[in-house]
């Protein structure tokens, strides 16, 4: 080994251990949390953005970069440090800065957030947020209806700083109480066998099928997404084995990208995870975490069977087989490897259905069990060194990931805090209403297309929470229950991860398998039509989302809606005979629509 070799893996090591020990430390503080009892919220949330900066301005970073990010993260490490230190004195200031001091002190807070999500997540949100900061601070000079009255810049800024208004309000108190919990557990149960579990237990229930390895990729899409709460974490992984596996059985290209990219898409709207979109919901809606997931469930489970039907239709047009007897698991293995994630789902459950306790703190038991399983293996060895080499790689992914959402969180909260200090949340909702000329309808299509288009630059979470902040007073005033709203906003806030002309999840497919990404796009556009139609379905017949109140009605109004989805999602498929495919296009259509 050359000596300049030798020096790289020296600085390495030490790197890594550095980054292993600050993660560790992310860990033990979130869920140090859960069970500390009541920390003042200028103490915890602050502290929060301490454990992300480093993550997002540091990490991976090299020459200026580095250096800037270095400072940055010194800068805003230190003003979070200082509200933590005077965060007594300051709740008595009830959000107005006193001196020039803490005006710069919150410059550089707002400042180092904008950039820590520019260098997340790229430019969109933080210009939003930029564009929000500016409107706050000269929208008095605007003329009209969408002027505001004008606030002091210390009353501004500390409401956004020091009051729980902005930085610290309850956005931030998801992400630092509930999210990164759930992070953290979903990191662990990775790290281990239950990834391999998931794979194993759709490849045995599906892979025999016709169309069996596209089913698969269905099904581990749907567990595997259920915890990871990203499509573009979700294409990655469940990809990386079924995209071959569908390619080496001959299934053309563009289905098999379209296939993965659609199905990975709907692990944001399966729960308990929800790409953070059921905690961010649970605390702008007030329904308990259970409810949101009842709610949730039929309409994941009815975008799932919509795929499938298709996936079914081009098996028979295209021939496509399913899994060789020697390439599906054997029973033994889908035995052993499940237990690896239904022994932590199991734990879950039982904290908050058995316990009764808050589902953070059952998620922490789960993920104590979840870290016991990393010293065994799918051969049911216990293996100390693989155990530690597991558990590092956990509190990375977990520090890292829990980063990366805080910081989305963070920089929309800046948004939802201009929009309450000026009004101009509730300006925007007169103008949807107005648009729409007081109609239900043509207000939910104003609300689809601003989701489609906000969601194709910020994350799904972020562009739920900026649309539902805009939008969701206008559907409520209409009619719709908030929590109807909210799942509308965020079924379609995910719209852009298959739909052109930006759609994350399809390029990432199409790269993978080496496809046109258009070509795949439209074909997974055919294949995801219940991500376009469910909400509609959701607004025509609300007892689909009442299935913890009106389980009868629920799965009444759930089959008539799968019926629906199957006439269309065949229609779609099939080629030949136009005027059959019309007709049952059009039933089924009716059938999603139409109220019972």
């Amino acid at each position: 080994m050359s000596t300049a070799t030798s020096d790289t893996a020296a600085q390495a090591g030490p790197a890594r251990a550095i980054w292993a020990s600050f993660a560790l430390a992310s860990v033990v503080f979130h869920i140090g949390l859960v069970f500390s009892g009541l920390v003042p919220n200028l103490v915890s949330r602050p502290l929060h953005l301490v454990f992300v900066l480093p993550w997002v301005l540091i990490r991976g970073r090299a020459g200026w970069s580095l250096a800037s990010g270095a400072v940055l993260t010194a800068l805003g490490g230190t003003a979070a440090l200082w509200v933590v230190w005077n965060q007594n004195a300051l709740a008595d200031q009830y959000g107005f800065l006193e001196g020039q001091g803490q005006v710069a002190i919150a410059a550089v807070l707002i400042l180092v957030v904008l950039e820590a999500a520019r260098r997340a997540i790229g430019w969109p949100l933080p210009l939003v947020a930029a564009l929000a900061l500016l409107y706050g601070l000269y929208g008095q000079h605007i003329p009209g209806r969408f002027g505001h009255s004008g606030t002091p810049v210390e009353s501004f800024l500390g409401t956004l700083v020091i009051a729980e208004g902005g930085l610290w309000g309850s956005l931030t108190a998801v992400s630092v109480n509930v999210v990164s919990i759930f992070v953290i557990f979903g990191a662990v149960l990775n790290a281990g066998e239950a990834g391999q579990g998931f794979m194993n237990v759709a490849a045995a229930a599906a892979g025999r099928l016709r169309g069996g390895a596209a089913k698969v990729s269905v099904l581990s899409s749907a567990l595997f997404g259920s915890i990871s709460g990203s499509a573009s974490a979700n294409v990655a992984s469940t990809g990386a084995i079924t995209l071959p596996a569908m390619e080496k059985l001959g299934y053309p290209r563009r289905i098999a990208g379209a296939v993965e990219a659609v199905a990975s898409s709907g692990g944001q709207i399966m729960p308990p995870l929800m790409g953070a979109g059921a905690f961010v919901m649970v605390e702008l809606t007030g329904t308990p975490y259970t409810g949101i997931m009842a709610a949730a469930a039929l309409p994941a489970l009815l975008y799932f069977w919509a795929v499938w039907i298709g996936i079914d239709g081009y098996a028979r047009r295209f021939d496509l087989r399913g899994l060789r007897a020697e390439d599906r698991p054997a029973g033994r293995d889908v035995a052993i490897t499940s237990a690896f994630f239904l022994v932590p789902f199991a734990i879950l459950l039982w904290g908050m259905f058995g316990l009764g306790v808050t589902p953070q703190y059952a998620a922490c038991l789960a993920i104590l069990g979840a870290a016991c399983l990393l010293m065994l293996g799918g051969d049911l060895r216990i293996d100390l060194r693989r155990a530690v080499t597991r558990a590092e790689n956990a509190v990375l992914t977990a520090a890292r990931q829990v980063a990366l959402i805080g910081s989305i969180i963070f920089c929309a909260s800046l948004v939802i805090g201009v929009l309450g200090v000026t009004g101009l949340g509730v300006k925007l909702t007169s103008l949807i209403l107005s648009a729409s000329g007081g109609m239900l309808w043509p207000s939910l299509l104003l609300t689809a297309i601003a989701c489609l288009v906000l969601g194709m630059e910020v994350p799904t979470t972020a562009a739920y929470v900026i649309c539902v902040s805009v939008a969701g007073p206008a559907l409520t005033q209409l009619g719709l229950e908030p929590l109807q709203a909210h799942l509308f906003v965020f079924w379609y806030a995910l719209l852009s991860t298959i739909t052109p002309p930006v759609c994350g999840a399809v390029f990432i497919a199409s790269g993978m398998i080496g496809e046109n990404w258009l070509k795949v796009a439209l074909t997974a556009m055919t294949l995801g039509i219940g991500l376009y139609l469910i909400p509609l379905g959701m607004v025509a017949n609300p007892a689909l989302i009442a299935l913890a109140a009106t389980p009868g009605a629920a799965l009444l109004a759930a089959g008539k809606i799968a019926l629906g989805l199957a006439l269309i999602s065949w229609a779609l498929v099939r080629k030949k005979a136009p005027l059959l495919r019309a007709g049952a296009f059009t039933a089924g259509l009716a059938a999603v629509l139409w109220p019972l």
